[in-house]
């Protein structure tokens, strides 16, 4: 056969054809990725069945987890349906410590946020203390947990003998 003829029947076939002369092109199958405004329109409608409305002029929200941490939202789109008490609020979020906000947040701080606020400037306070007097930190430390464990004052299993006995 010849090579030139050859070469171009291998280009033909290199195409879209699978076969030969007269048969069918192949179909190219295109596989489409969800874009956000399709994900936008899913979030909308299951919003719908859950008769929420929005709410505008929110700019942050902040969510306080039980770790200490926040979950921070800037300009989020909050939705509320307050007689079912359902809110919504999405948009991009951003996991922060608690002492990265603390100035514009002291005031949206509950019990539990102001408590894990003390245990991290207590703990902070000790860090400090422990560079500035590396001497100290050991062993002082140690014996404090100690104290913290009342001692074994009765011994259980007589008594439950006694009692035992009582029965009987």
């Amino acid at each position: 056969m010849d090579p030139v003829k050859l070469a171009k029947l291998q280009a033909l076939a290199s195409t879209n054809r699978i076969g030969g002369k007269g048969t069918v092109r192949r179909k190219v199958v295109r596989k489409t990725k969800p874009s956000a405004a399709q994900d936008d329109k899913k979030l909308q409608g299951a919003l719908k069945k859950l008769n929420v409305q929005p709410i505008a002029g929110v700019e942050e929200v902040n969510m306080f987890r039980e770790d200490g941490n926040v979950l921070h939202f800037t300009a989020p789109k909050v939705h509320a349906a307050v007689s079912a008490n359902t809110f919504a609020i999405y948009g991009t979020g951003h996991v922060k410590e608690l002492t990265e906000l603390v100035p514009g947040i002291l005031n949206q701080l509950g019990p539990d946020s102001l408590a894990s606020l003390r245990k991290l400037a207590e703990s902070y306070q000790s860090i400090q203390q422990g560079q500035q007097r590396p001497a100290e930190g050991g062993a002082a430390e140690e014996d404090d947990d100690d104290d913290d464990v009342p001692d074994l004052v009765e011994n259980f299993d007589e008594e439950k003998k006694a009692d035992l006995e009582e029965l009987n």
